[in-house]
């Protein structure tokens, strides 16, 4: 039994749901987000509440049935409310500066990494002497959004000795100790 499958969803105010041909496409304030659904999960709207269920107990049947839900919801999320990751890009003189849709990054490579992010993302960048500069990006496409931020953190993921690289904020990276403790 799906437990996630089968927890409803409330429709927000401002947001419309549409179904045609197997794809479900969800308006809101901050845009318009579509996804293809599979055969095997219906979905049913009745007093602003979406509920899903599945034809069958098979066990691909099963994980569509909560995948579904989960995208569904996200999508909802999105259009309502919208996603944000922020990122720290953590160095002696790294850098990172956004350009409109364009973020310029000096990771102590030869050379600056130019990216061109999507127009569905609003990227910004925010810098104080003394700190780390921090990009932050949003949209309300959460797929499409943790794509973007995976690209940018894998130009540099974080080492384990010094801690230097772009990492998520909040997210802890392991130590490692170095050659002198291992002489002891």
């Amino acid at each position: 039994m799906s437990r996630i499958g089968n927890a409803p969803i409330t429709i927000p105010e401002g947001v419309e749901i549409s179904q045609a041909n197997g794809v479900v496409t969800v308006k809101g304030k901050k845009g318009e987000l579509s996804q293809e659904m599979d055969q095997v999960v219906s979905m049913n709207i009745e007093n602003n509440v979406i509920t899903f269920s599945r034809t069958s107990n098979a066990p691909a049947d099963r994980s569509k049935h909560g995948l579904y839900r989960s995208l569904m919801n996200n999508m909802i999320i999105g259009v309502s409310e919208g996603f944000k990751k922020e990122m720290q890009v953590i160095g002696v003189g790294y850098r990172a500066v956004a350009k409109g849709q364009i973020l310029e990054l000096a990771l102590g490579y030869s050379h600056a990494i130019i990216l061109e992010i999507p127009t569905e993302i609003k990227v910004s960048t925010e810098s104080a002497k003394g700190k780390a500069p921090v990009v932050s990006l949003e949209s309300h496409d959460k797929q499409l959004l943790g794509q973007v931020a995976s690209k940018i953190r894998s130009l540099r993921k974080p080492e384990p000795y010094k801690g230097k690289g772009i990492r998520y904020m909040g997210e802890e990276v392991r130590r490692k100790a170095g050659k002198a403790a291992a002489k002891k």
